[in-house]
């Protein structure tokens, strides 16, 4: 009798695989998420425009593009978790150990991003019952919010969801899943898109956006940047790695990082191209961070005809770009536990999102209700995001870079690369990734600053 893939163990969960379009839409849909609809436009606002979206560029082609490919490349050689594939492609025991950084890392993000990802939902359907634009106090509605159990309920919530598509496995549930959610978001990123284009006074958000300010470009920025490319790759992170372990033998993995690569370029793109319009046309800082999204925006979406609709769509677009990312990020563990210790998929799954919701609660209460559960001055959804963004990050990728470029004998063969392409792949993961790598951690963990 064959068993459901929810209910088998990791050995056989490894057969699975995602069907060659089924893991592009999976690996694009980890990369897009809300950092950049929101973190995107304020950096890029800080930094020049077009003159920081070039360096992005740059940074994601010359950077981001040969460390996923590097984890695709570990993955799917070791068919194993973020951790064991390390040491089932050649490794010592030591490197399965560091590979543990990531799958650690996926955990701490699940725990405070379903938070930021449950407001995206709570303002959807807010927005959509109009209760959203009812009251023209868009301040006070967040920070009410805020200030209840309600941040809770809807990280509960995303977690559940979350959790629904990832017990069902890797083709049932997450390829399903992502072919489905990620046409979807496109259709919605070119209708907010046009919106944004045709209102009035949209012209100059444009012309910031794609007009180069390249006195705004130093050092700093290029850190940013870099970090930023990282993140948006899903990158130190395990998913791409663990995604790898999935892919078939015969599928091109330098086609299918450039097309994860354009994929996220594409989202950044069209989202500057929503945002900066916007901004312009109602007059708002598009600097604002997450002030932007909860307030700044549904003050503008207010005031544009079919408002409520508008509105609706773009905080659904925010929700469905989350979900994607929190589907990949639970799969990161979820692979870890059900090979390290042979639970099932399912057990393994409500397991992990128990202890991200445990995790969560004082994560979503720091930032409201109980907003003195703070450390050195930092509340505990910034700790966690700092932990995890600032330093087990940049220490997953650097772990990546040099296992592929210095240790990994079987590099060649699994890129799958002609002979002049895994020379370039292999200086830039030996000569250029690692420092790049470094100084961003020691930037983001406050060891340097301009």
């Amino acid at each position: 009798m064959k068993s459901h893939p929810s209910n088998q163990n990791s050995s056989s969960d490894n057969k699975e695989r995602f069907s060659s379009s089924g893991f592009i839409f999976a690996a694009i849909g980890s990369a897009v998420g809300l950092g950049n609809m929101w973190k995107f436009p304020y950096i890029t606002g800080q930094y020049g425009g077009a003159a920081f979206f070039i360096l992005f560029v740059v940074c994601l082609v010359a950077i981001g593009l040969p460390v996923l490919l590097a984890e695709l490349a570990i993955g799917r050689g070791g068919r194993g978790s973020a951790s064991s594939s390390f040491v089932k492609v050649g490794g010592q025991q030591i490197w399965g150990r560091l590979g543990m950084i990531s799958v650690i890392a996926a955990f701490l993000i699940i725990s405070f991003y379903s938070i930021v990802a449950g407001w995206t939902l709570n303002y959807a359907v807010s927005a959509f019952s109009g209760n959203l634009f009812a009251n023209p106090d868009f301040t006070g509605q967040f920070n009410d919010f805020m200030s209840g159990r309600k941040p809770i309920v809807w990280q509960l919530v995303v977690l559940l969801l979350t959790g629904l598509v990832v017990v069902k496995g890797v083709s049932a549930g997450i390829e399903k899943f992502n072919k489905i959610l990620i046409p979807g978001l496109l259709i919605l990123l070119v209708v907010l898109m046009i919106r944004s284009l045709t209102l009035p006074g949209a012209g100059a958000g444009v012309s910031f956006f794609l007009n180069p300010d390249w006195s705004k470009l130093g050092a700093e920025s290029l850190l940013v940047a870099l970090g930023h490319a990282f993140f948006s790759l899903s990158l130190g992170m395990g998913a791409m790695l663990t995604y790898g372990a999935y892919v078939e033998k015969s599928q091109s993995l330098g086609m299918a990082t450039l097309a994860i690569g354009g994929g996220d370029l594409l989202y950044a793109f069209i989202a500057g191209l929503i945002i900066f319009p916007t901004t312009f046309s109602f007059g708002i800082n598009p600097a604002e961070g997450p002030g932007l999204v909860f307030i700044a925006l549904p003050a503008a979406f207010s005031a544009m005809p079919f408002g409520a609709l508008f509105g609706g769509l773009f905080f659904m677009l925010l929700a469905i770009a989350a979900l994607t990312s929190t589907v990949s990020l639970l799969e990161v563990p979820v692979a870890y536990t059900m090979e390290r210790w042979k639970w099932t998929r399912t057990k393994s799954v409500w397991i992990i999102l128990f202890l991200c919701f445990l995790l969560g609660i004082p994560s979503a209460l720091s930032l409201g209700a109980a907003s003195n559960l703070n450390l050195g001055g930092k509340a505990f959804f910034d700790w966690m995001d700092f932990i995890a963004s600032n330093l087990l990050l940049p220490l997953g990728g650097l772990i990546v870079t040099v296992f592929a470029g210095y240790y990994w004998k079987g590099a060649a063969a699994e890129s799958g690369l002609t002979a002049w392409w895994f020379r370039l792949w292999l200086f830039m993961l030996r000569y250029v990734a690692p420092i790049l790598v470094l100084f961003v951690f020691l930037h983001t963990s406050g060891v340097i600053k301009f």
